[in-house]
């Protein structure tokens, strides 16, 4: 998988790390339609191609995503509501949506800012890894909006219902360090390490069984709209199958064999 676009720059590891970021540095990789369309392609390329084993998104130059592009915004004046849930979040919600919904590990590489859009991305992978210098922001309200994307859901299931009310209702953003402090982030590290150490989370999710991944992942994000008594019976059906895999046996005989090994071998006489 390569691509290179206007907008977006992709390619992958030699050990299947798909690396999508942002390129529009020149305007600290604020997004637009066309923007979030190539997001969303090459998301899909990354989930379709079997080589790639885990998704890191990130963004060239100093930020990760810094919002909507202002002349996008202007565009938006003179866009009729029909046009704007039709073609509009076809790509917005679809970027989000195609992150949330991926069977595989998926990290977002934050630094600078990730402000509107760039948070709400953010939100819907795995394991978000930033710097101190990062700033997240769902102030969606400064400009008459509300969060669309996902993180009106998302973010107080993640930092709770107080810290998601200061940052939406009161538009407050939150750094590096802060992000820490209320769980918005899973680690802080420095500004040259963040994509090494975002890449090294993605393999060591993508190091465990595939489908057992995928299907861990879908109970969890089921379970934040679902009910107890259908969890368990989707998850205990899900089980069986995994118990049928062969990663389940593999899995098993390597412990069995490892725990043999390990036992004192009786003393001849």
């Amino acid at each position: 998988m390569n691509l290179i676009a206007s907008d977006i720059q992709a390619d992958v590891t030699s050990d299947g790390i798909a690396r999508i970021s942002f390129n529009r540095p020149e305007v600290a990789n604020a997004v637009r339609p066309q923007t979030m369309e190539q997001l969303c392609h090459a998301i899909d390329r990354a989930n379709a191609d079997r080589s790639v084993r885990a998704i890191v998104i990130g963004g060239i130059g100093r930020n990760f995503a810094a919002g909507a592009d202002f002349g996008f915004l202007e565009d938006l004046l003179t866009t009729d509501s029909a046009a704007v849930n039709d073609s509009l979040y076809t790509w917005f919600k679809g970027a989000t949506e195609r992150l949330w919904k991926s069977p595989k590990p998926t990290v977002a590489a934050v630094r600078g800012a990730a402000i509107t859009v760039g948070c709400e991305i953010a939100l819907c992978c795995d394991a978000r890894i930033a710097a101190p210098s990062s700033r997240f922001g769902e102030n969606w309200l400064q400009l008459g909006l509300m969060p669309p994307l996902g993180g009106a859901m998302l973010l107080p299931r993640i930092v709770g219902l107080t810290h998601a009310k200061r940052m939406i209702l009161e538009a407050e953003i939150v750094d590096g360090e802060r992000a820490l402090a209320i769980g918005l982030v899973d680690e802080l590290v420095a500004e040259d390490d963040v994509a090494a150490r975002a890449e090294d989370r993605a393999r060591a999710m993508a190091a465990l069984p595939a489908a057992a991944f995928a299907a861990a992942k879908a109970a969890l994000h089921r379970g934040l709209q679902s009910s107890m008594e259908h969890e368990w019976a989707a998850n205990v059906m899900n089980q069986a199958m995994l118990i049928a895999s062969a990663d389940f046996r593999a899995q098993v005989e390597m412990r069995l064999k490892a725990n043999s090994a390990r036992k004192p071998q009786p003393v001849s006489e």
